[in-house]
């Protein structure tokens, strides 16, 4: 049956209709009124429809041609569309009528009422007899079905199959809108004979968005016959010019590139749904049949509604779904504030970050960048690479994630390092945008199966270049790299939970740090007031130790070795405490240190047994005077003064934790008493006893001096296994670099910005032998002389107050004169040992120790 579309419009009856062709389908009829009055042209077709004697005429009024209980009907249908919004606005709505009688001859029509601006549109279909009340009664036992999914897969895959066997169409497919616009078949139901179309890949140029977005509006949509002639419109405008609005209508006809695109199918029969999920139009139900079908009015109402209920178990199954990703997020949140307690800082938890995450969001390496420090886990960009892209990065916005499959396509200085990661989560973790936590995913070469070629082809004709139907629809495989795994809207939900966590995390950290600064603060005013008081103490110390020596020594060099000799044994012990930030130190270190620095060619003389122990730092400075002052006296008067004599010292914790150290002289020359009772006795045999509370026993036997120790248990702890430290290095030079020194040192120049330490280097020096020494206190001042009067040799204080002597040696060493950083910093300097300076000379040192670089240099 065919039939012939009319719009009526009363805004200027006199005025002569504009005709023009229409587009609507041939299977009904179309009204448009402006009130109830009728403008139209005569039309068979809708007199197909209604009958030759009801056929509306121009300038009628509809009330002539329908009976008054149609009439009232019809009001009341177009009166509910304005009681559907309370501001009047009945955009979108439509009224459906089913077996209405509107001449009263017994024909019964299907009617469909909705406003178009001023204009309100009646559409009308030959009634199917009983279908709307066995249709609808047939939707319960469907939904019953449906809600015992949770699964989404689940849920369409048996939608789909319940709509196949509403509709009896031969293929019922639900297609799902990917986010960049292509679509999928994401389940399927079909005759047996059909080839399937299950995980087919659409491109979205064959959904264009105008089309998308009547989808929004009219959510349902059927193609009969692809193969009749549509109906025109007439007039084609209205009498103001507009063309009608047909966005609400049913009948309305479809692109002729469309309709050849279901051909090309071997469609002839198409029925669309919209599936339309929290607003937005996830999907379609899309129905094909290889023969022309028109589903009557009421079985489509049926269908409208079952999707519409489906939508509403989609949207539900998405919601639980997304309940049990908000759950595993906030487990995710209490592990991850669980594992980062502690106040360290973000970038150094990486390790424990990543693993915590991929427990949820699988990734193949991860980077974390905070307050510009760059850590990195598995398959990443390096800390360069990475740097690249920060200043995009910073311009997108501090809470938005970034999720991308690719991400050379959004940044092109990722494809350094596509190879490695071009799928990345990117997290910002601050709210300044320069702190990120990255996941990555590796390169994943994919077959996308598309239906067909996913270009569409461009045809020319009168009118120029347009776009055709794809006219083949076999599987087409696409290989696409430089691609991951794409990031699931379930991954990316817990990835905002963990951008929350996170910040969290770093404003704990920054609490943390606060309240730390403060506490540094307070400790720092208590370290001044510490080392005030501690230098008091070793300037007072000092002072005893030159008041106590003055009468020992015969003569003024006596005098200076031993006042040396005992503050270097004082030097010696706090660079062994402060190595560890003051806290205990080996005893067995401090005892091969003072054999080291005195002992030279004999220290294999001397034997040190039992385990070692850690001497807390206010008895570790008594036992270095009292150890310098026992191997002094043995060098010069006991067993290590001849070439036989021997020294054994034992260590040991007895039964209540207090250290007993033995000192046993052997087979040097015979020991005598000392005539006269001196300071340094006073050392060996009081100190102890009064500073420590602890016992000395010295005895003075012929065949070589004994003595005994004990050093209370709360300075003492045992040292453990690996405890013990490499020997100290002492004042002993480093091993030699460079070409060997040759000749008489005739020039010294010395570095030092401290004048009386300087005097004393001139000093020693001069009496050396050296002919000439130069001093300076700065780089400006050395570098000159560098120029117009070379050195032989040159002693570099390293720290010269505001700047080091770094400029110096880099000038010694492009004129290959050889040098000796001198420092005061022990331990602390180590990374000179990397310069090309021949050694290290620690502060305080001896006119011996310069002897020895003198005698070095020599080649002796």
């Amino acid at each position: 049956m065919t039939s012939t579309v009319h719009q009526y419009d009363l805004t200027d009856c006199d005025r002569e209709p504009i005709h023009r062709p229409g587009n609507i389908q041939n299977f009904g009829a179309l009204i448009a009124l402006n009130a109830d009055w009728i403008v139209a042209h005569r039309s068979a077709n809708l007199s197909d429809i209604l009958g030759r004697d009801h056929a509306p005429t121009i300038g009628a009024r509809l009330g002539e041609h329908f009976v008054p209980t149609a009439m009232t009907q019809l009001r009341e249908a177009a009166g509910q569309l304005d009681e559907g919004d309370t501001t009047g606005n009945s955009a979108d709505l439509v009224s459906r009528l089913f077996g209405i009688s509107l001449m009263g001859n017994g024909d019964l029509f299907d009617i469909a009422v909705h406003r178009t601006g001023r204009l309100v549109v009646i559409e009308l279909e030959p009634h199917a007899p009983g279908g709307e009340l066995t249709h609808l009664g047939g939707l319960r036992p469907l939904m019953q079905r449906l809600a015992r999914h949770n699964d989404v897969g689940d849920l369409c895959a048996d939608a789909a199959r319940q709509m196949k066997t509403l509709l009896g169409f031969d293929r019922v497919m639900v297609y799902r809108f990917h986010p960049d616009g292509s679509g999928e078949v994401f389940a399927e139901a079909r005759e047996p004979r059909l080839e399937p179309f299950l995980n087919l890949r659409y491109p979205h140029t064959d959904i264009p968005q105008q089309a998308r977005t009547l989808y929004l509006r009219n959510l349902l949509r059927i193609i009969a016959d692809v193969d009749a002639t549509p109906v025109p419109i007439e007039p084609a405008t209205t009498l103001e010019g507009a063309p009608l609005d047909l966005s609400l209508s049913t009948l309305r006809a479809v692109s002729p590139i469309h309709l050849e695109y279901l051909r090309n199918m071997g469609v002839a029969a198409s029925l669309s749904i919209s599936i339309v999920v929290g607003g937005k139009l996830w999907g379609l139900f899309a129905c094909h049949h290889y023969e022309p079908r028109s589903a009557s009015y009421s079985l489509r109402t049926t269908a409208e509604l079952f999707a519409q209920l489906f939508a509403l178990q989609l949207e539900l199954a998405i919601s639980t779904a997304g309940s049990r990703v908000a759950e595993r997020g906030r487990q995710l949140h209490d592990r991850l504030m669980t594992r980062l307690v502690g106040g360290t800082a973000l970038v150094e938890n990486l390790a424990t970050l990543d693993s915590v995450i991929g427990q949820v969001i699988p990734h193949d390496g991860a980077s974390a960048f905070v307050d510009g420090d760059y850590r990195c886990r598995g398959a990443a960009p390096s800390e360069e690479e990475f740097m690249a892209l920060v200043p995009a990065l910073n311009a997108a916005s501090t809470s938005q994630i970034i999720a991308t499959e690719a991400l050379a396509d959004l940044l092109s200085a990722a494809a350094a390092f596509a190879d490695r990661a071009c799928g990345a989560l990117v997290i910002p973790v601050s709210r300044r945008p320069r702190d990120y936590v990255v996941l990555w995913r590796r390169d994943l070469p994919q077959v996308v199966v598309w239906a067909g070629r996913p270009e569409k082809a461009v045809d020319y004709g009168p009118n120029g270049p347009r776009l055709s139907p794809r006219k083949s629809f076999e599987a087409w495989q696409q290989s696409v790299e430089g691609r991951s795994t794409p990031w699931t809207p379930e991954e990316l939900t817990v990835a905002e939970h963990v951008r929350i966590t996170l910040l969290e995390v770093i404003l704990r950290l920054s609490d943390e740090q606060m309240v730390e600064r403060q506490r540094a603060a307070e400790q720092q005013e208590l370290l001044i007031a510490e080392l005030n008081h501690r230098v008091r103490n070793i300037l007072t110390l000092i002072r005893g130790l030159v008041s106590q020596s003055r009468s020992e020594g015969t003569s003024i060099e006596q005098f200076a070795d031993l006042v040396g000799g005992r503050i270097r044994a004082l030097a010696l012990a706090h660079d062994n405490i402060t190595r560890e930030q003051w806290a205990p130190a080996s005893l067995h270190d401090l005892i091969r240190t003072e054999a080291e620095a005195y002992l030279s060619g004999k220290i294999q003389r001397v034997s040190i047994t039992g385990p070692d122990v850690l001497v807390a730092p206010e008895a570790y400075t008594v036992l270095a005077l009292v150890l310098h002052e026992m191997m002094t006296n043995s060098a010069k008067y006991g067993s290590l003064c001849d070439s036989s004599g021997r020294l054994a010292i034992d260590t040991r914790l007895d039964k209540l934790g207090d250290l007993q150290i033995s000192w046993r002289e052997s087979g040097g020359p015979p020991v005598r008493p000392p005539q006269r009772r001196g300071f340094g006795s006073t050392i060996i045999e009081r100190s102890i006893p009064y500073e420590l509370r602890g016992a000395a026993n010295l005895r003075h036997k012929l065949s070589g001096v004994e003595a005994d120790f004990t050093i209370p248990s709360r300075f003492v702890q045992p040292a453990g296994p690996g405890a013990a430290r490499e020997p100290a290095e002492g004042f002993t030079l480093m091993e030699r670099k460079g070409s060997e020194g040759t000749g008489t040192m005739q020039h010294v120049l010395v570095v030092e910005d401290s004048m009386i330490i300087a005097m004393d280097a001139e000093e020693a020096l001069l009496g050396l032998g050296v002919p000439r020494v130069s001093v300076v206190s700065s780089v400006a001042g050395a570098l000159p002389m560098l120029e117009q009067d070379r050195p032989d040799l040159a002693l570099l204080d390293f720290n010269l107050g505001v700047e080091s002597s770094e400029p110096i040696a880099r000038a010694l060493d492009a004129a290959d004169i050889p040098y000796w950083f001198v420092t005061g910093y022990g331990d602390a300097i180590a990374q000179l040992g990397e310069t090309s300076a021949r050694g290290i000379l620690q502060k305080p040192y001896s006119p011996a120790d310069l002897a020895g670089i003198l005698e070095e240099m020599r080649g002796g």
